[in-house]
């Protein structure tokens, strides 16, 4: 799994209208109507969309000490959101409501009750946040004051984000618009771009099967890339982090540590027939399209038949990207994504999704 480092620009991300996995697993609604999933930069800020259209775009504090986030769902009764979150430089991060300063005009935020590490959030009330987007699309100034501690927010490249999400949704010159308000009615708004259906394949016994005291068969040790991460991985606690599960009577999935760092590990995932016969590389897509083998902080849920992963960027988990991918009975289909390319401190609830299915 490719993860954007801390600080790099976010490029452009298309992907295919069709759901990244097999075709057979994925059953699609009005494909012509289908979206793709994009990130975007804009001097200081971030946006993305995902396949359904639902929209998201962030600014940041200085030095990675916070972040206000935008919220635009699609359809003509889109609902908007304003989040905001920063870290108070007594580290027990925020309990209570924070102040937005827009411009020399105030907007109060309550505190998301919740547990968000790293570090808490507050949201804008929902009938102020269509109003407080648009300001903040067209302001000069933002801080956030909250834990007795202010910090200013870059509006630099607020408006042109905004306007990118408009545009993408098909909100210019409509009543709805953030940014480009018109006299367009939001009739006039197409609706959702449809979510693709994943459907799982039902439960099996995984007696023998599991995440502990596995041993690989000798069929998938034979593998020269297996071998290749058995010698990456060394003599390691580590290296004994082998998965397991069966999949059906005749398919086995078997997960490889490959590596590990100080807060990653990474697996590689194979499917094989009884005993590990018959080994082949699981194919795990992500919402760009690229696809391979790995995840990072990877596990196996028998009763959902879910592969989730978690790719932090840093230790405390405010950036990376974290996937699920749902077993088919003939595949394994990615199901759900969301990506935070930036530490900023932005707990994993409110990091953007980049795809998203039924």
């Amino acid at each position: 799994m490719a993860l954007t480092a801390c600080g790099q620009e976010d490029q452009t991300a298309a992907a295919a209208a069709p759901p990244p996995g097999q075709a057979p697993a994925v059953q699609n609604a009005a494909p012509a109507a289908a979206a793709r999933s994009e990130s975007r930069a804009f001097r200081d800020w971030r946006a993305t969309c995902d396949n359904t259209n639902d929209c998201v775009a962030f600014g940041p504090a200085s030095e990675g000490t916070g972040w206000v986030r935008v919220g635009s769902a699609p359809g003509p009764d889109g609902a908007r959101t304003v989040t905001v979150g920063f870290w108070p430089s007594g580290g027990d991060g925020l309990t209570g409501p924070v102040t937005l300063t827009l411009d020399g005009r105030r907007h109060v935020a309550a505190a998301i009750a919740g547990d968000h590490d790293p570090l808490g959030a507050a949201e804008v009330r929902p009938a102020d946040a269509a109003v407080v987007a648009s300001a903040l699309a067209a302001g000069q100034t933002l801080t956030l004051a909250g834990a007795g501690e202010t910090v200013p927010i870059s509006l630099s490249g607020a408006a042109a984000a905004m306007l990118w999400i408009d545009e993408r949704q098909g909100r210019l010159d409509t009543t709805t618009a953030l940014v480009r308000k018109g006299t367009r009615p939001a009739s006039s708004v197409p609706g959702a771009a449809p979510a693709p259906q994943v459907i799982p394949a039902p439960p099996i016994a995984q007696t023998g099967f599991g995440d502990t005291g596995q041993t690989l068969p000798a069929a998938l040790e034979a593998v020269a890339a297996v071998k290749a991460c058995r010698a990456e991985i060394g003599e390691t606690a580590m290296g004994d982090q082998i998965m397991s599960a069966r999949l059906d009577a005749s398919t086995e999935l078997w997960a490889v540590p490959c590596f590990a760092g100080a807060y990653n590990i990474g697996h590689d995932w194979y499917l094989t027939g009884p005993g590990g016969r018959n080994p082949r590389a699981v194919s795990l897509a992500s919402a760009t399209g690229e696809s391979g083998p790995g995840t990072i902080n990877g596990g196996y849920d028998p009763e959902t038949r879910t592969i989730s992963a978690f790719s932090k960027g840093r230790g405390i988990g405010d950036c990376g990207t974290a996937s699920t991918w749902t077993w088919t009975g003939s595949a394994f289909v990615l199901s759900a994504e969301s990506s935070m390319g930036e530490c900023w401190g932005v707990p994993a609830d409110f990091w953007p999704t980049t795809w998203r299915t039924r």
